[in-house]
């Protein structure tokens, strides 16, 4: 049996966040499809910006000033951990080996957690009411017209089946954000004379996270619950090429990313990776946009 001493602590130590890292790195990332990526210095952040999408204009008498208004949109920073317990009986052992895999799976947890959050809030956005008063995804955002009355822009094509959405990912802005406090942090609680090791003979690691995601710009995004056929998608693709800003400002805004559940996975490759249509006829929208099969979405 070996002895436990500070620097065999700290070689476990060692190999222990070596396996987190190899979990970390192993995750691929998607969240940054449809999230943009927003630094926090503080316990939350104010978003003035969301309620403005701007553009340039010819300069004519004074500057027109967009005022930017907080709306009171603000995003807490939550913090997140895990922890596991190491039996010290089994560091005097040298059993480490039997951990390896499951540090790495701590490491793939943290790194997946931001994809959890971001991807987690599509469904989330038919019930959730955003700035302007309207959930989400509702056919009545209110918009300046040109005359500088009020009318209702819509980012969803209705229905009662499984969500389906098209999302424009080639801008700055994006339908989502990504808050980020502080970077994942592997913490080790492994003194010969730390309370745990003397209460339950054991030593600690975890992870810790401050962050969060929230909903962001309406206007990038398009859900539809009609069946995902192609006459469903050229119509929620039109709507949302048509999105105006205020004063029917026109945002160019192009989907770019069809996104689906596993079971609309079918569906979306028929609709755009078929070479032709049902009838024969030569399927226009093949390749038009990419496909994001998420799994985190639900089926029904």
């Amino acid at each position: 049996m070996r002895v436990i001493t500070p620097a065999l602590l700290a070689a476990a130590g060692i190999g222990f966040n070596t396996s987190f890292n190899q979990g970390v790195e192993s995750v691929e990332k998607t969240w940054d499809k449809i999230a943009m990526l927003c630094p926090s210095y503080g316990a939350e952040n104010i978003y003035p910006w969301l309620k403005t999408l701007p553009g340039m204009r010819e300069w004519i008498g004074e500057r027109f000033v967009h005022r930017l208004e907080a709306e009171g949109f603000r995003v807490a920073n939550k913090l997140f951990e895990e922890t596991y317990a190491v039996k010290r009986t089994d560091i005097e052992d040298d059993q480490l080996g039997i951990y390896g895999p499951a540090f790495q799976m701590l490491g793939e947890s943290a790194a997946q957690l931001p994809d959890e959050l971001v991807w987690s809030l599509l469904p989330t956005g038919f019930t959730t009411t955003t700035w302007d008063g309207q959930y989400f995804f509702d056919t009545d955002h209110p918009v300046l017209a040109k005359d500088g009355s009020v009318k209702s822009v819509s980012n969803f094509g209705g229905g009662a089946g499984t969500a389906w959405y098209l999302v424009c990912t080639v801008r700055i802005r994006k339908p989502f954000l990504f808050q980020k406090r502080t970077e994942v942090e592997f913490v080790r609680k492994d003194k010969i004379d730390d309370e745990r090791a003397f209460w339950a003979d054991e030593f600690l690691y975890g992870t810790r996270l401050r962050c969060n995601a929230a909903l962001g710009f309406w206007q990038m995004v398009y859900a539809s619950k009609q069946p995902l056929t192609t006459a469903n998608f050229d119509a929620a693709y039109a709507a949302m090429c048509q999105i105006t800003g205020d004063y029917d400002r026109p945002l160019s805004i192009k989907p770019n990313l069809l996104v689906v559940p596993s079971t609309l996975r079918g569906a979306a490759n028929e609709v755009i990776e078929a070479e032709r249509l049902a009838n024969g006829a030569t399927n226009t929208n093949r390749n038009l946009v990419d496909i994001h099969v998420e799994l985190r979405l639900p089926n029904s």
